[in-house]
C-alpha cells in the first residue's frame, strides 16, 4: 500500500506519477486539463507484494471536484492494471466506493504500459481523498501504475447542525413578488437515523415537512398543528445515515412537487391550500433533532448558508449551529461476503473487570456471524456471538460443554437500521444487552471463564439491494447476502422483477386460446402502467340480456332528473380497453310518454360531457335513430319523444363512436310538468376484436424491413410477436447503441436467440425447438431483460433464462432505429410474417409503416394453417382478412369453435322431425312415381354422429324414412344394447347389427358414430362413463346400396317405428 500527500495545489511526479490537472503552467485554475502524462518517463508505483489487498491512496489536500482519472502502465515494463476500483473520502477513514449506473464498480485499466486510458466519471465525485485498489493486472507482470487525476476546486458553505433545537429559518421578504417555481437543494450527511431536514408552513397551518426516519427520507404534510398524523406523501433513499454527502432537491411549482434524492426523483401532488407563502427551517425543534451537516443550502438560488454567515436578517440562527462539519470518530465498515473478517488483538490477561465488547451493526439478513473469539481452555470451542432468525444467540459448538440453553436477546434485527451490542462477562455472568436494553437484555451463567486473552474476529455483511426497489407493479422486495428477490404474488405479474402481465391484453387473445365464454382479467397494456381488470369475454357473439328499464320520478324543486354511472374498471382501463377494441357500443334506450328529449332547453343529455346527439345517430346531428333513418312518429322531429305524445313511445339506439364511451351521465329535464312520465337503459359497454392481435406485416424479401423510433428500455425491457416463415433463418428485430444492442432472431429452423449487451459484454439467450419452426404456422416468442436476468419463451416451451452478472452495467443504452424484419449490421433479414409485435406492452402498428414501405405488405393472411385445430366436430375454419372464423353449418355443434352441442330433451311421446323435401303433386292417372322425381334425395353413403343419454329401453334414437319404405334406424332394444338397422330394399327384411356393448340405457353419456359407403358400414360406439371405451366394426350390407328417395328425418317417438321387427337377419359385432 502507498500513501502520497499533495500540499494542494502543486503537482508531483514521484514514485507514483501524479500530477494534479486544473493547475496550468500559468498558475489558472483550469477545469479537466486532457493530459497524457507526458512528464512521466521513468518508474511508476509497484507494490513489493502483488495481490489483492495493494491500494494507492492519494491526499488532494482539500475537497475537490473529480471528473476523471487516466492510467498508464510502470514505464518501461510488463507491469500494468487491467481493472481497478475508485474509493473516495472527505476524511481518509470513511471510505465509498465510487459506482457508475449505481452499479458498476470496476473500472477498465490498461493492455500495455504505455498507452493512457482516460476514464470519465459519469457524476463527478465531490472528496479530497482518492483510493485506488487493483482488482487484476497483466498475468505476466506485477501490479504497476502511473496515475493521472482530473477535476476543478470545489468551494462550499457548510453548516453543522449538533440537535438541542439548532436551525436555520428563513422568511420570504413581504411583498407580492412570487416565482413560477419554487426550488431548494442542498446536500446532508448524517450518523443518525432520524431527525427534521425540512420544514415549509403554508396558511391555515398547513405544513409540509421533510423528515428522515429509520434511515428514509419522508415527505409528510399535515393539516394544522393539531393534526394527530401527518399525511405521508412519499418516501425515498435508504441507509442515508451513512455519514456520506446525499443530494436532495425539492421543486415546487403550484401544486406539484418533485422530490430528488441522489439520483432518485418522485413526483407528488400537494392540496391546492398549501401556499407559496412558505417558511423554511433546516432543523425544526423537536424530539427529532438532526445532528449532521448540510452544505450549499440553495433556495431559488440564494446563499442561505452564506446568508447566515453574513447575519442577513431574512435568515435566524437558532442553537448550536457551527459553520464547520466536524467528522465523527466512529468509522463504519462494511463486509462485502461472507468470508470478510476484521480481526482484532484480544487483551494480553484477563481484566478484573471481565470482558466487555460493544459495537454496531446493521444487516438485511436473517442470520450471520458478527464476532468470535477462543477461550483459554484448549478443549473448549470458540464462543461464537452471532444473528440467528433476527434474533442473537450466544452459544459454543458444543452445546455440552457450556452455554446450554443458548442466549437470545433482541428481534428483528435485519432491518438494516444500526443496533447496538453490549456483550458484557464479570463475575461468572454474561450479559448481552441489545439497542441500550430496549431491544432485550438476555443473561447466562457459564461453567466456564471468559476471557478475550485471544484474537476477535468480526465479520458479516450489508449489502442494501431494495432501495429503491427493482421490484415493479407492487411486487415486494426482500434480499440475501447477495441477491434480491421479488415477490410478485398478487400482483397480476411475473418474472424476476414482477414485470411481465401473467394475463392476456384482451378476449380476443382468451378466445385464440381456446377459451370459452367466461370473466378474465384482461390487461390493456401488458407490462405498462395500467392495472389488470377484470371483464366478462363472450367468445360466441350471442346478446346479452337487456338491462332494466329506470322510471324517472320527479322530485320537488328538482327541475332536472340526473344520474351518474360508476364502472368497475378504473378510467385509464376503460380508455385503453376502447381505444384497443375493433368496435365498441353501449346502448341507450328512453322511454317517454309527455317527456321531450333533444328539442328542449329543460332537458339536455350528458355523454362524456356532450349534449348533441341520442343513440343510434351521428355525434353532433341533435337526432336519434328515427330521425337518421326519417321514420320517427311525427317527421317534424328528429326524435320520437320529442314528438310530445300522450301515448308511450321510445328513442333507442346505440353509441358507437369510441370518442363519446363510456356512457358516465345522464340529464334529463322534461320530467316535471303534469302527464310526463319517463323510463331510460343504458346498457352495458361492449366492445369486440382486437386490432393489435392481428396487426401484421409480410416481409417478401430478405432485405425488407421496417423501421421504428429508439427503444426505450433501459432497465426492463419486454418484447413478444408471432411468427411464421418458410426461412430457416432471419432476424426479427434489431437496435443498435453505441456499444449496447439487442437482437432477437431465428437462428436456424429450430432455435430462437436472443442476445443483447448493455456492457458487460453480449449475452445469448437460446431456445431450442424439437420441430422445425419453418412450417408456415404461427409461432409466439416472448422475450424480457431486467436487472436480474433475460429469460426467452418459445410457444408453450419451458422458458429459458440468463442471470445478469452480480456487478455489471444494467442500463440499455440505445440510440438508433430501431429495426423490424431486418437489420443494419446485418445482411440476411427475414423473409415471413410478424404480428401482434408489443415492447413493453406498446403495440407497434406494423400494417400503418408496411403501407408506406417497398417490400413490405400490411397484413398477412394463411391463419387456419395454424389455428384450424380449434374448430371442433368437423367445423370449417374459414380465412378471414384479420384472423379467422369457423364455420359450423356442417357440423351438429354451434359456438366460436363448433364446441357447444345442438342437443335436446325429449320426453315420452315427444319427437323432432326434418323433412328433407316436400312430395310432388302426383298426376291423377299416374300409376307409378317418376323415379326422376327423388333422384336429388338417393344417397350412396351417410355420415351420421349422434350422442345420447337415457335410462330408458326399448327406445328409438334415430329414423330416417323413404317414399319407398326404406328406413335406417338407431335403436336401443329391450336387452339394452344398441342396434342399426338398415332397409334398402322394400322387399327384403332389415339388416340389423346388434353392439355387445352393455347397458347402454345407464344414463351415461355414449356417441355413436355410423358411416357408410354404398354396401359397406362402419359403426363406432364411444362410452364415456370410467375409463374411456370405443369399439369399431367393418360390415358389408347384402342390398345394393343405395338409399333411395330419402323423406324425413326423426329424432325420438316415430309412428312407422312400429313396422321394426325384432326378428330380423342381425349381424353382431365385439
Amino acid at each position: 500500500a502507498a500513501r502520497l500527500s499533495l500540499p494542494f495545489p502543486v503537482s508531483l511526479f514521484l514514485i507514483v506519477c501524479l500530477s494534479v490537472p486544473f493547475i496550468s503552467s500559468s498558475g489558472h485554475y483550469l477545469c479537466s486539463v486532457p493530459l497524457s502524462l507526458p512528464a512521466c518517463r521513468a518508474g511508476g508505483w509497484s507494490p513489493l507484494i502483488s495481490d489483492k489487498y495493494q491500494w494507492l491512496e492519494v491526499d488532494l489536500g482539500e475537497r475537490t471536484k473529480i471528473t476523471a482519472v487516466a492510467t498508464q502502465g510502470r514505464y518501461g515494463s510488463s507491469d500494468w492494471l487491467t481493472s481497478y476500483l475508485l474509493m473516495f473520502s472527505d476524511t481518509g477513514h470513511n471510505w465509498k466506493q465510487y459506482r457508475q449506473e449505481d452499479s458498476i464498480g470496476s473500472f477498465p485499466g490498461n493492455s500495455n504500459a504505455d498507452s493512457v486510458v482516460q476514464y470519465k466519471l459519469q457524476q463527478p465525485a465531490i472528496a479530497r481523498f482518492l483510493r485506488l485498489i487493483p482488482l487484476d493486472w497483466n498475468p505476466s507482470g506485477r501490479i504497476g501504475l502511473r496515475l493521472e487525476t482530473y477535476g476543478c476546486p470545489y468551494t462550499s458553505d457548510v453548516v453543522s447542525l449538533n440537535g438541542g433545537s439548532s436551525s436555520l429559518v428563513y422568511r420570504l421578504s413581504p411583498g407580492p413578488w412570487r416565482t413560477s417555481k419554487e426550488v431548494v437543494s442542498l446536500k446532508f450527511k448524517t450518523l443518525r437515523n432520524s431527525g427534521i431536514l425540512l420544514h415549509a408552513e403554508g396558511q391555515q397551518g398547513v405544513s409540509l415537512s421533510l423528515e428522515l426516519e429509520r434511515g428514509k427520507l419522508q415527505l409528510l404534510l399535515r393539516q394544522g398543528k393539531t393534526s394527530p398524523e401527518p399525511l405521508r406523501l412519499t418516501s425515498l433513499g435508504s441507509l442515508l445515515d451513512d455519514q456520506h454527502w446525499h443530494h436532495v432537491v425539492l421543486e415546487q411549482k403550484s401544486a406539484h412537487l418533485n422530490l430528488t434524492v441522489d439520483k432518485n426523483t418522485e413526483r407528488v401532488q400537494l392540496p391546492a391550500e398549501f401556499s407559496q407563502n412558505i417558511q423554511y427551517f433546516f432543523h425544526y425543534a423537536s424530539s427529532k433533532d438532526l445532528h449532521g451537516c448540510i452544505e450549499n443550502l440553495l433556495y431559488n438560488g440564494f446563499n442561505l448558508i452564506e446568508l447566515a454567515k453574513n447575519s442577513d436578517h431574512q435568515v435566524t440562527v437558532r442553537g448550536n449551529v457551527t459553520f464547520s462539519c466536524a467528522e465523527p470518530v466512529s468509522v463504519a465498515l462494511t463486509f462485502p461476503g461472507p468470508r470478510s473478517f476484521l480481526q482484532l488483538p484480544g487483551t494480553a490477561a484477563s481484566s478484573p473487570g471481565g470482558v466487555s465488547v460493544g459495537f454496531q451493526f446493521r444487516t438485511w439478513n436473517k442470520g450471520g456471524l458478527l464476532f468470535t473469539f477462543s477461550l483459554p481452555q484448549q478443549e473448549v470451542n470458540p464462543l461464537l456471538v452471532y444473528v440467528f432468525n433476527t434474533v442473537f444467540k450466544i452459544k459454543r459448538n458444543k452445546i455440552s460443554l457450556g452455554l446450554s440453553p443458548a442466549v437470545f436477546s433482541g428481534a428483528a434485527l435485519n432491518d438494516g437500521q444500526w443496533h447496538s451490542v453490549d456483550f458484557t462477562a464479570r463475575r461468572g455472568r454474561l450479559t448481552i444487552s441489545v439497542d441500550k436494553g430496549e431491544g432485550g437484555i438476555a443473561h447466562a451463567a457459564p461453567s466456564f471463564p471468559i476471557t478475550t486473552e485471544s484474537q476477535l474476529f468480526f465479520g458479516g455483511k450489508s449489502e442494501f439491494r431494495c432501495s429503491p426497489s427493482r421490484c415493479e407493479h407492487g411486487g415486494r422486495c426482500s434480499q440475501s447476502w447477495t441477491v434480491f428477490h421479488c415477490n410478485c404474488s398478487d400482483t397480476g405479474y411475473s418474472g424476476a422483477t414482477c414485470h411481465s402481465s401473467v394475463y392476456e391484453q384482451s378476449c380476443e387473445a382468451y378466445k385464440h386460446n381456446g377459451n370459452t365464454s367466461g370473466h378474465f382479467y384482461i390487461d390493456v397494456d401488458g407490462s405498462g402502467p395500467i392495472k389488470p381488470q377484470l371483464v366478462y369475454c363472450n367468445m360466441t357473439g350471442d346478446t346479452h340480456r337487456l338491462t332494466h328499464l329506470t322510471r324517472v320520478r320527479p322530485s320537488p324543486a328538482v327541475s332536472q332528473h340526473s344520474v351518474h354511472f360508476d364502472y368497475s374498471s378504473q378510467e385509464e382501463q376503460l380508455l385503453a380497453a376502447i381505444s384497443q377494441s375493433e368496435h365498441c357500443e353501449q346502448e341507450l334506450s328512453y322511454h317517454c310518454r309527455k317527456s321531450r328529449l333533444l328539442n328542449t332547453l329543460d332537458t339536455s343529455l350528458s355523454v362524456q360531457f356532450l349534449t348533441t346527439y341520442w343513440g343510434g345517430a351521428h355525434p353532433g346531428s341533435q337526432q336519434c335513430a328515427c330521425g337518421l333513418q326519417g321514420d320517427c312518429v311525427d317527421l317534424q322531429h328528429y326524435c320520437n319523444c320529442d314528438a310530445d305524445r300522450l301515448e308511450w313511445t321510445e328513442d333507442s339506439g346505440l353509441l358507437t363512436h369510441k370518442d363519446t364511451l363510456p356512457v358516465r351521465s345522464l340529464v334529463l329535464g322534461d320530467i316535471q310538468r303534469p302527464g310526463s312520465e319517463a323510463a331510460y337503459r343504458v346498457g352495458p359497454l361492449r366492445c369486440h376484436g382486437d386490432k393489435n392481435f392481428w396487426n401484421a406485416a409480410f416481409f417478401d424479401k430478405e432485405t425488407s424491413y421496417l423501421h421504428f423510433p429508439t427503444f426505450h428500455g433501459e432497465l426492463s425491457a419486454d418484447i413478444s410477436f408471432l411468427f411464421k416463415t418458410t426461412g430457416s433463418s432471419g432476424v426479427f428485430l434489431e437496435n443498435l447503441g453505441i456499444k449496447d444492442f439487442i437482437r432477437i432472431e431465428l437462428s436456424s429452423s429450430t432455435q430462437v436467440v436472443f442476445s443483447f449487451d448493455v456492457g458487460n459484454g453480449p449475452l445469448e439467450v437460446r431456445v431450442e425447438s424439437s420441430v422445425p419452426l419453418n412450417d408456415n404456422r404461427w409461432h409466439r416468442v416472448r422475450a424480457e431483460r431486467n436487472v436480474k436476468e433475460a429469460s426467452l419463451r418459445l410457444d408453450e416451451l419451458p422458458v429459458a433464462t440468463q442471470e445478469a452478472p452480480a456487478d455489471g452495467h444494467f442500463h440499455l443504452q440505445l440510440n438508433s432505429q430501431l429495426f423490424i424484419g431486418g437489420t443494419a449490421s446485418r445482411q440476411k433479414g427475414f423473409r415471413g410474417c410478424i404480428r401482434s409485435l408489443q415492447l413493453n406492452g406498446v403495440t407497434l402498428d406494423l400494417e400503418e409503416r408496411a403501407k408506406i414501405t417497398p417490400g413490405v405488405q400490411p397484413g398477412c393472411p394463411g391463419h387456419c394453417s395454424s389455428y384450424g385445430s380449434l374448430c371442433q366436430n368437423h367445423g370449417r375454419c374459414v380465412e378471414r382478412a384479420n384472423g379467422f372464423q369457423c364455420d359450423c353449418s356442417l357440423s351438429a355443434y354451434a359456438g366460436v369453435f363448433c364446441q357447444a352441442e345442438v342437443s335436446a330433451s325429449f320426453k315420452p311421446g315427444t319427437s323432432v322431425s326434418y323433412t328433407f323435401k316436400e312430395p310432388y303433386e302426383l298426376s291423377r292417372n299416374s300409376s307409378a312415381l317418376p323415379s326422376s322425381i327423388y333422384s336429388e334425395m338417393t344417397l350412396r353413403a351417410e355420415n351420421i354422429s349422434l350422442s345420447f343419454r337415457t335410462n330408458q329401453s326399448p327406445a328409438l334414437l334415430l329414423y330416417v324414412s323413404s317414399y319407398y319404405r326404406e328406413y335406417l334406424a338407431v335403436l336401443i332394444n329391450k336387452h339394452d344394447k344398441l342396434e342399426v338397422r338398415y332397409k334398402l330394399d322394400s322387399s327384403r327384411d332389415a339388416e340389423v347389427l346388434r353392439s355387445s356393448v352393455r347397458n347402454v340405457a345407464n344414463g351415461q353419456l355414449h356417441t355413436v358414430t355410423i358411416r357408410r359407403l354404398t354396401d359397406s358400414v362402419s359403426v363406432q360406439v364411444k362410452t364415456s362413463h370410467q375409463l374411456m371405451k370405443l369399439l369399431q366394426v367393418y360390415f358389408n350390407l347384402t342390398s345394393d346400396g343405395e338409399f333411395n328417395a330419402v323423406k324425413s328425418l326423426v329424432l325420438g317417438r316415430v309412428e312407422e317405428a312400429l313396422l321394426l321387427k325384432e326378428h330380423s337377419d342381425s349381424h353382431s359385432f365385439e
